[in-house]
């Protein structure tokens, strides 16, 4: 009996991870690159609006199902069918695609050297869009271990950022998950899980991870990958529920859909599902361009999230 409770609430944090990623993108999309506030002050939730329809996930949740259907389907991590199904996306004219992103898939180069050839060339690439389609990999990938699961992040985040802050950001929060999937806490795992960042990166990311780190302390945009994280952190550690986590995100102003894609995998983690409001998942939907008139519900991205949850324990990486 206390085996199958375990069981339910790893797959109701497992489905938490993923549709709380969704749900985060999703209210937070109308109010990206918009002022601090700008949420509370409106008090308007899903209800669409930036160019956005209500409840419309942006490309952070487009990209997180394509990797989420490649494992499934594949059975195990294959770098170049992700690729191919990122390119695949881009050319059917998303309505959001990043700057970085756009040119690594757009370039005519191979996987393997897109986005190390963006890098060369353009000299930064820490942008964090790696690290916002990461909630379908980490469920994946958490079965499998630290080890496992930090060096699978690695590799996705490559495919589309040659710098090694965005790979080591989608690490963290890779094994961020993973810990609250077990049904630890995160938060108190962080310095443990610093110890396992690069070397070269491990001081940047303790001082955003760090318990007295503010987002108004940030050097950065948020758009970038070290106060994007740090942020969704800060909303969890300073926050009491999933619902409270989302909308602090999303009050930071900034890149708003992102920061709060982040904290909803982050939030969805630890609170679970049930934690997600109704109000958030019933419009919440997903179109796929580059892939017909396909369009996931909620009830989809949970189905995809306890295939998932089977995860890669003796799944083998290609």
């Amino acid at each position: 009996m206390n085996q199958d409770r375990r069981e339910t609430g790893r797959l109701d944090r497992a489905e938490g991870a993923v549709l709380g990623s969704a749900a985060g993108d999703a209210l937070g999309a109308p109010y990206e690159f918009g002022p601090a506030g700008q949420l509370s002050a409106r008090a308007e939730e899903m209800r669409g609006g930036g160019g956005w329809d209500a409840g419309e996930a942006t490309d952070d949740t487009q990209m997180a199902v394509l990797v989420g259907e490649s494992l499934l389907e594949r059975g195990r991590l294959e770098l170049p069918d992700i690729f191919a199904r990122f390119q695949r996306w881009a050319a059917g004219a998303p309505k959001d695609i990043g700057l970085q992103t756009e040119d690594v898939l757009t370039n005519g180069e191979s996987w393997d050297f897109a986005a190390a050839l963006h890098f060369r060339t353009n000299a930064r690439a820490a942008g964090n869009g790696s690290l916002m389609r990461a909630s379908t990999s980490a469920v994946y990938f958490a079965p499998a271990g630290r080890q496992a699961t930090m060096d699978a992040a690695r590799r996705i985040a490559a495919l589309t950022h040659g710098d090694r802050a965005a790979w080591e950001g989608t690490a963290v929060l890779h094994e961020l998950v993973r810990i609250a999937l077990d049904g630890g806490d995160p938060v108190t795992s962080l310095p443990d899980v610093l110890d396992a960042v690069h070397a070269d990166h491990r001081a940047r990311y303790a001082r955003v991870l760090a318990p007295d780190w503010h987002p108004d302390l940030a050097t950065e945009f948020n758009g970038a990958v070290w106060p994007c994280l740090g942020s969704a952190v800060w909303a969890l550690r300073t926050t009491s529920g999933f619902a409270q986590a989302i909308r602090a995100a999303v009050d930071l102003g900034g890149d708003t859909d992102t920061v709060a894609a982040v904290t909803g995998t982050l939030a969805g983690a630890v609170y679970g599902a049930t934690a997600v409001p109704a109000a958030w998942t019933d419009p919440l939907h997903v179109p796929l361009p580059g892939f017909g008139d396909r369009v996931l519900d909620a009830g989809a991205l949970r189905v995809m999230a306890r295939r998932l949850a089977g995860g890669a324990g003796s799944a083998r990486a290609g």
